[in-house]
């Protein structure tokens, strides 16, 4: 059987410690700043040592106290957390997703209706965004990111790598001007977006590096059309206004529709960056979580058998 102390008197001391006055302990928790100060003096005498040090006006904490505060911290933290998996535990909860805009435009939402045909007790809050929430304290579930994988304290399932490809419209190739080699290019309108994701490196991979890497010179690279997000990048190529560097996994079920076509072969830049599906170990086990997390690795095989 375990041993403990008041919660109240855990509380009240790692507060207390955390901001080195009872005034601010005690705005957090909303009591008065003697009931904070009763409460650490129930910890003392149940430890029997002093946890704090008065030094004219000030208070620190004594060595012991130092000694503890991280685990109590870390304590509390997971207490917190196993409260909310027991509320999340309930069934009618919504199933909260965050994704980059331009996946959660072109590729994923277009299978979210599968997976709403499949699970339709499950309903789906879906938040398009470069932002990285907070996993394991925001009201999100799951979050689909593009990075390396490495996520301190945080599940991360391998989804797909990418590359950047030039794109255009099929009807672009119909013009007066010929495009068989980058060098064509210099005839063609470039289409550019400022917010990106795709990163090698810290470098945002735009038309610039790719001339560099592809060995073309004497084309301006800032020539075109700017836009603020990759979603209308994307939409513009479609459109026949002009030709986009994008991840060939954004574009996939374009190419595949013949929207757009790849317009150069061994001109790809891989990208060291790839996508997960990121979770807080302590939601791993949540059935909606389980349910998303199987159906989306089911949709990525067969993207990999295609």
């Amino acid at each position: 059987m375990r041993r403990l102390p008041p919660l109240n008197s855990i509380r009240a001391f790692e507060a207390t410690a955390r901001h080195l006055s009872f005034s601010k302990a005690a705005n957090e928790l909303n009591v008065t700043p003697g009931a904070v100060s009763q409460q650490v003096k129930v910890l003392e005498d149940y430890l029997n040592l002093k946890l704090f040090k008065r030094r004219n006006r000030m208070i620190l904490l004594t060595d012991e106290a130092q000694i503890c505060l991280p685990l109590l911290s870390e304590g509390l933290d997971k207490l917190s957390q196993g409260i909310d998996v027991i509320r999340d535990q309930n069934n009618d909860k919504p199933l909260t997703i965050t994704a980059p805009p331009a996946l959660t435009s072109y590729w994923l939402l277009p299978r979210l209706a599968n997976f709403q045909k499949q699970f339709p007790d499950i309903d789906v809050r879906l938040d398009a965004s470069n932002e990285l929430a907070d996993l394991v304290n925001d009201d999100i579930d799951v979050a689909i990111r593009f990075g390396t994988g490495d996520y301190s304290g945080l599940e991360a399932d391998y989804l797909l790598s990418q590359s950047v490809i030039p794109v255009c419209s099929p009807d672009l190739l119909q013009g007066e001007h010929q495009l068989k080699t980058p060098e064509d290019l210099k005839n063609f309108t470039l289409l550019h977006a400022q917010r990106d994701f795709f990163i090698t490196d810290d470098t945002h991979i735009d038309w610039d590096m790719w001339f560099a890497t592809v060995g073309v010179k004497d084309i301006d690279a800032a020539h075109g059309l700017h836009f603020s997000q990759h979603n209308f990048l994307v939409d513009a190529a479609i459109r026949g206004q002009g030709i986009a560097l994008v991840g060939d996994v954004i574009v996939s079920d374009e190419l595949a529709s013949g929207q757009l076509v790849k317009i150069f072969e061994n001109t790809d830049i891989p990208l060291n960056f790839s996508f997960y599906l990121v979770y807080s170990k302590t939601k791993a086990n949540l059935s909606r979580i389980q349910i998303f997390r199987q159906w989306l690795l089911d949709e990525i095989k067969k993207v990999r058998r295609e």
